[in-house]
């Protein structure tokens, strides 16, 4: 199933957070599905492709379902 988490960008002076699309693997465990990314405007904490862990966090707009670190998987 597809979803939307949120991605880091890690090189911006506050917390920002991008969008992204997702597909849910199992448990915290989400892939990074292939989108437009350009690397010459923001830098994404993790890569299309990557597998990563996704929690609920609290930011500045309020709970959102975040990629706060890769996947071990």
């Amino acid at each position: 199933m597809n979803a939307v988490i949120y991605m880091k960008l890690p090189d911006e002076a506050v917390d920002v957070w991008r969008p992204v699309q997702a597909k849910h693997v199992h448990g915290e465990i989400y892939a990074i599905l292939d989108q437009p990314y350009d690397r010459e405007t923001e830098t994404w904490e993790f890569e299309p492709g990557d597998q990563v862990i996704a929690r609920v966090i609290n930011s500045d707009s309020g709970p959102i379902l975040a990629a706060v670190d890769r996947s071990p998987d």
